[in-house]
């Protein structure tokens, strides 16, 4: 059983097939003095009767199909006990097909050991392997060369596959916490010091095992607990799931997200206990009664109020794909995180990374066993965090059919905490009933109120279209106003910065302005990037079928050239953080009801497509047709 008083490293053994990982880990077992009484005799005996030599590997190696093939299929996991802490050793097999298994073991692991055979070097397996550790945000590798007995303890051999595999590191942000010469078969290194590698003067691996620091405990960090189930026990309902990250108290206020829903804790439930637990801790499996009655589903995310999960429907992904078909861009998978199983699409692919030498393309598809970055949208709101802030709450799995085709590290990066946007705080309200109706404003006005959204890339035209528009419009005897950042900016929304949240509850009051004056008559010209289409698809939700959506289109090397106010240039040079298009995300509409290509259309033909697509749907006669 796992103890309990003694301090606890999950630490994942990886490198290529044949490396000698399931050996290094039988050697520290052999050396520590851990093995139980007879285990060595009985490997031996086994080998003997196999007509094979001696093999360490076969104290970790558990499936006969192994001992058969010799190599590693499935991970395997043991309790190692050193002098000061234990730690779970992670066996993760190295062949290149197995590399599901490998990202499976490795991803819940605190540290990692990567072996390289002395004698093959660093191979594209090896690297592989390193951009995987990095993948899953392992922040402390030990770097083992082993099998020196095979190169006669040469020390330049030794260094060469140090510098090669050290570049790598740096060009990919891998840490590195060591390299030491070992040879687990002959125990130089392990647990003493080798005479043979007299050139050699840092510790040995038991030593630097025990330099290793475990992360932020669990139980200090914020508050996560996926709901796994809901349960029904006569009249009460129990609410059980695994807390992952931080404590929880009888007598808390517990948010439920995506759902925003909240409760104080009234008890926590316990099987074959006397007294009932008054907290639960990282780790625990625990039921919840609520003081009030509440109703939330499997997969919501219950946290403090001060400190909850992000909220969103779209997010950045860097992403290894194991699936036997290619991730296409626009493909259909399932998302699993935290309990939750959500259909999501590839929204983009923005690059396809080469984990031998970081090259990265453009690409539609991601090919199996390859790196990319992504962007993924939900088909509802997702309860996560960034796997920077919180690593247990910030990694997922995407299922293709029914298989685990993939899985990587969450990034908000360039994009919105939403969560401030789905709350309503304001209580008490009674809607005013207005006595001027809205077909009367409409008659008197002689056309329809309603909303064209200008969206597009900074410089692609928006502003100068909506300006020229409204004065057309005006000429026409319509009631139009543009709203743009100038004069939303300059009071509605002087309080907002420029951040990916701030620039959300921006476009969030616009969107409820907007509505507001097209049901007062008026035809309203927005003119804002607008870069999430999420954000959009608010404001499409206030205005109602008033909203028709003007894609003002034009590629970012058409709006670089233009850059009329210097911004590209500046954001190029990092002057300006989170620049559309540079270094924060576009998110084109899908479908508009109305796109203007302002790379091959003039100004004035622009205005006119506007103006005509006016005159069909907001004239007077387009104003009652559709009731």
């Amino acid at each position: 059983m796992q103890p309990t008083e003694r301090a606890v490293l999950r630490l994942v053994v990886v490198g290529h097939v044949d490396h000698g990982k399931s050996t290094l880990i039988g050697r520290l077992f052999h050396d520590l003095q851990l093995l139980p009484e007879g285990k060595l005799e009985a490997i031996r005996a086994m080998c003997e009767r196999r007509g094979m030599p001696f093999e360490w590997a076969f104290l970790m190696d558990a499936l006969q199909a192994e001992r058969d093939q010799g190599i590693t299929i499935d991970t395997a996991q043991t309790w190692l006990r050193a002098k000061d802490r234990d730690y779970v050793v992670i066996d993760a097999p190295g062949h290149r097909e197995f590399l599901k298994n490998m990202v499976t073991g490795a991803a819940s692991a605190e540290a990692a050991l990567l072996l390289i055979d002395a004698q093959e070097g660093v191979r594209d397996q090896t690297r592989r392997h390193g951009y995987l550790l990095k993948l899953l945000g392992i922040e402390q590798v030990l770097v083992l060369v082993n099998k020196l007995d095979a190169i006669g303890y040469r020390h330049e051999r030794v260094a060469a596959i140090e510098a090669e595999f050290r570049g790598y590191a740096a060009s990919i942000g891998l840490p590195l916490a060591g390299f030491l010469p070992i040879s687990a078969r002959e125990g130089d290194n392990i647990a003493s010091r080798s005479a043979q590698t007299l050139w050699y003067e840092g510790p040995t691996l038991v030593e630097a095992l025990a330099k290793l620091r475990p992360m932020a405990r669990a139980v200090d960090l914020p508050l996560r607990l996926p709901i796994q189930d809901v349960y029904k026990f006569d009249e009460r309902r129990i609410f059980a799931g695994r807390i992952e990250s931080g404590i929880l108290r009888v007598g808390d206020t517990l948010v439920f997200s995506p759902s925003n829903k909240s409760a104080r804790v009234a008890s926590i439930e316990a099987w074959a206990c006397d007294v009932p637990p008054v907290e639960g801790r990282a780790g625990q499996s625990v039921g919840l009664t609520f003081a009030e009655p509440i109703f939330v589903e499997r997969g919501e995310v219950a946290s403090h109020e001060a400190e909850p999960p992000v909220e969103t429907d779209v997010f950045r992904a860097r992403l290894f794909w194991l699936g036997r078909n290619p991730l296409r861009r626009g493909g259909r998978y399932k998302l699993k995180l935290n309990h939750q199983a959500v259909p999501v699409s590839v929204q983009a692919i923005e690059r396809v990374i080469d984990t031998t030498d970081l090259s990265d393309q453009a690409s539609e598809q991601v090919e199996r066993n390859a790196v990319a970055e992504v962007v993924l949208r939900a088909d509802s709101m997702l309860a996560l965090d960034p796997h920077g802030r919180l690593t247990r709450t910030g990694r997922f799995v995407l299922v293709d059919g029914y298989d685990i085709a993939g899985g990587g590290i969450i990034s908000m990066q360039g994009y919105a905490d939403q969560r401030h946007l789905m709350v309503r705080r304001a209580t008490n309200l009674t809607r005013v009933e207005h006595e001027v109706s809205l077909a009367a404003r409409e008659l008197r006005n002689g056309h329809r109120g309603g909303v064209l959204w200008l969206t597009g890339l900074s410089a692609s035209g928006k502003s100068t279209l909506a300006v020229a528009v409204e004065r057309r419009l005006f000429n026409l005897s319509y009631h139009a106003y543009v709203l743009d950042g100038d004069n939303i900016r300059g009071g509605l929304c002087a309080d907002l910065g420029f951040s990916p949240e701030e620039r959300a509850e921006n476009i969030r009051r616009v969107g409820e302005v907007a509505a507001l004056m097209s049901r007062a008559g008026t035809l309203v010209l927005t003119a804002f990037i607008s870069p999430y289409r999420s954000d959009r698809d608010r404001a499409r939700k206030a205005a109602g079928e008033r909203f028709h959506e003007v894609y003002v289109k034009a590629d970012l090397a058409t709006c670089e050239a233009r850059d009329p106010k210097g911004l590209y240039k500046r954001a190029r040079a990092g002057q300006i953080r989170d620049f559309t298009g540079v270094s924060a995300p576009y998110e084109p509409p899908e479908r508009p009801e109305l796109t203007i290509d302002t790379g091959s259309l003039t100004i004035e033909q622009s205005v006119q497509r506007i103006v005509d697509h006016v005159q069909r749907h907001f004239a007077e006669g387009a104003a009652f047709a559709g009731g």
